[in-house]
């Protein structure tokens, strides 16, 4: 009887465990309609008539976010994002204005964000120095050249690079980005592979799985995917200054974590948490901006809300030392 007593409760519990687990996965995307909403009731409605100018935003942090997605979800960090940018953006625009060849352009851009990817991977993967470390190195060495490249005069892109500066282009290129993404996470080995080696790397070693060669080629594939975003960012802007790429580290952590994903990821990362995320931290800082706020005062609120946010998203069962 006592046995039988002991079995219902064990039941009852992993359905109570699986109730919450669903809520759970849905709470971010509540917030993100919450959030849309409370800012178009302040602002006056201005948070859905000015859309198009909002949705501009997201383009560059949800293309990089993807890479860092795939990261994040080995349980990996990577604070070199912003510097890949902005040094994969220079060589955009570079061999845009120099060659004027929009297609080279594109594949330069991609390769130097590749390479970059490649020595955080060589050095996170072959000397067994963390993630964040690693990346923190490279994200200042790589500053440091682009403070250098910009020293004199910001890097223009050609003109023709600036006619490509439409909502359509943009969009286009994010939504291929976000498709494959999804696409080769939640139907290929690829996407299991990762899962596997967020979970326990030691265990997916017995299963089989080459994690030390994932672990590099996740850092190449991230570093290229963010020079892909280096060419929507230069369609944007036109040239690139010393601050080009900068805080775009900290705005793909924040975004990802705003979306739920896991901080040691493993099993329960998500795709949705880019694309909400995202969603989420542009709506956000836009909503902030609209309401005319001080840049002090912005940042305070801004700091308070994510607080929030990943008080109530975090999954702090799932917490471990990063890789």
């Amino acid at each position: 009887m006592a046995e039988q007593t002991k079995a219902v409760s064990k039941e009852e519990e992993l359905k109570k465990l699986s109730v919450m687990s669903t809520v759970r996965s849905f709470l971010p995307l509540i917030g993100l309609v919450a959030v849309f909403i409370i800012f178009n009731v302040l602002t006056g409605g201005r948070m859905i008539k000015n859309m198009s100018l909002v949705m501009s935003q997201v383009y560059v942090t949800m293309i990089a976010s993807t890479g860092v997605f795939f990261i994040m979800t080995m349980g990996g960090l990577d604070f070199s994002q912003g510097s890949i940018l902005g040094l994969s953006s220079i060589v955009v625009c570079f061999v845009s204005k120099q060659y004027g060849n929009i297609p080279l352009a594109v594949v330069a851009g991609i390769v130097v964000g590749a390479a970059i990817g490649a020595i955080n991977g060589f050095f996170y993967v072959n000397r067994k120095i963390k993630s964040f470390i690693v990346t923190i190195c490279t994200m200042f060495l790589f500053r440091g050249i682009i403070k250098y490249l910009t020293s004199n005069a910001p890097v223009q892109g050609s003109t023709q690079l600036m006619l490509m500066n439409t909502d359509r282009l943009k969009m286009i290129c994010t939504l291929i980005v976000i498709v494959i993404g999804y696409a080769v996470f939640r139907f290929t080995k690829f996407g299991v592979y990762l899962r596997a080696i967020g979970a326990g790397e030691k265990a997916a070693k017995f299963a089989g799985i080459r994690t030390d060669k994932m672990k590099f080629l996740i850092y190449v594939l991230s570093g290229a995917i963010t020079g892909f975003a280096a060419f929507v960012n230069s369609v944007k802007v036109g040239s690139v200054t010393a601050t080009g790429g900068s805080q775009l580290e900290t705005q793909i952590l924040i975004a990802l974590v705003l979306g739920g994903m896991p901080i040691s990821g493993g099993a329960k990362a998500r795709f949705m948490n880019v694309i909400i995320g995202s969603l989420m931290y542009i709506v956000l800082s836009a909503g902030l901006n609209m309401l005319g706020l001080t840049t002090q005062t912005m940042q305070l609120i801004q700091g308070i809300v994510f607080l929030i946010f990943v008080a109530v998203f975090a999954d702090r069962q799932s917490l471990q030392v990063i890789k």
